[in-house]
């Protein structure tokens, strides 16, 4: 993640009057596809034994590849985000994160996947890929939610409600996942919040964020990894094994 982030600070925007689609994108992701082997191979090589995992990097690239757009299209959506996580799923099929790690592959390695595409966002102009506009919890992502409000699972204090505390997020929003998901999408969205997200503003209204985790999940299910337009480019393989009819 920070390799590629460094990519952006050399690979300024373009001079552009369009509101989507900067073409220095394209160029950030050559540079993605021309070191991806060279970025999973230090991962791979963390491996009790490098060896067993020779070749790995043949399914584990396509997924890397996807997850942070498309370079034609200068756009991205939740498919390329499921992209991510199927790469770090793949990781731990192979033994290379443990479950020990998953609160800091969540909490440290997606959120700083997180911050990388608001920069790509923000820094070309990315078009969404997908949206449903004002019927979408956000023009780009979903897992966040998810993870952010599993997250905030038995908080004492912190309810869905307390999304509409502008005290609460701007103190905690550094701190929580679903916080800081809110407080991006109140910064770039204008008008009242229940007018430009009515899904979020009514997950609000869920008395417990178990309640929230659960229909998030089952959201997510159905709004992304069982929509064909979305997953007609998802790739399978050892790893993540195709058991359609």
């Amino acid at each position: 993640i920070s390799a590629l982030s460094a990519f952006v600070a050399s690979t300024p925007p373009f001079p552009h009057s369009s509101r989507y689609g900067n073409p220095a994108f394209r160029l950030w992701h050559e540079k993605l596809g021309d070191s991806v082997n060279e970025l999973i191979a230090p991962i791979t090589a963390t491996a009790a034994s490098p060896s067993d995992l020779a070749g790995a990097e043949v399914e584990l690239a396509p997924y890397l590849l996807d997850s942070f757009g498309n370079g034609t299209r200068i756009d991205y959506g939740t498919g390329h985000e499921t992209n991510f996580a199927a790469f770090l799923y793949c990781l731990a099929r192979l033994g290379l994160i443990t479950e020990p790690d998953y609160p800091a592959v969540v909490l440290r390695v997606f959120a700083s996947y997180l911050d990388l595409m608001r920069t790509l966002q923000d820094t070309y102009l990315l078009e969404p890929a997908g949206s449903h506009g004002v019927w979408g919890l956000d023009d780009y992502h979903f897992l966040p939610f998810v993870f952010g409000a599993a997250q905030l699972i038995d908080h004492k204090y912190m309810k869905p409600k307390s999304i509409h505390n502008p005290d609460i997020l701007e103190n905690f929003s550094k701190e929580y996942m679903y916080l800081a998901c809110v407080m991006y999408v109140k910064k770039v969205k204008k008008g009242p919040f229940a007018e430009h997200s009515p899904m979020l503003d009514d997950i609000s209204a869920v008395p417990n964020w178990k309640k929230v985790n659960s229909g998030l999940l089952k959201m997510y299910k159905a709004e992304v990894l069982e929509k064909v337009p979305i997953m007609q480019h998802f790739l399978f393989g050892s790893l993540i094994k195709w058991y359609g009819s």
